[in-house]
């Protein structure tokens, strides 16, 4: 059950950081997962454990850690609009 619990509070924070980029809307269901789990790991390891505490994650470092994964990952691999 904390399987379930954590994918969907990944789910929620790569949401959250797709939002906030402004590029969630080219994030599917799954990439929100990965960059809510992996921005998760990002943030706590950068700003700590401060905060809320949700299904084992920090949601404020976590929010961070997944904007922080977003927009370097969208640099890199974003579309040229040429």
């Amino acid at each position: 059950m904390g399987l379930i619990w954590s994918l969907i509070v990944g789910g929620i924070i790569g949401l959250i950081a797709g939002a906030i980029t402004n590029k969630g809307g080219s994030m599917g269901i799954i990439a929100n997962v990965v960059a809510g789990l992996l921005g998760s790991v990002i943030g706590q390891a950068l700003f700590g454990t401060w905060g809320w505490t949700v299904a084992g994650m920090a949601v404020f470092p976590s929010i961070l850690g997944a904007i922080i994964l977003v927009a370097v990952v969208s640099f890199f691999f974003g579309r040229s609009r040429a």
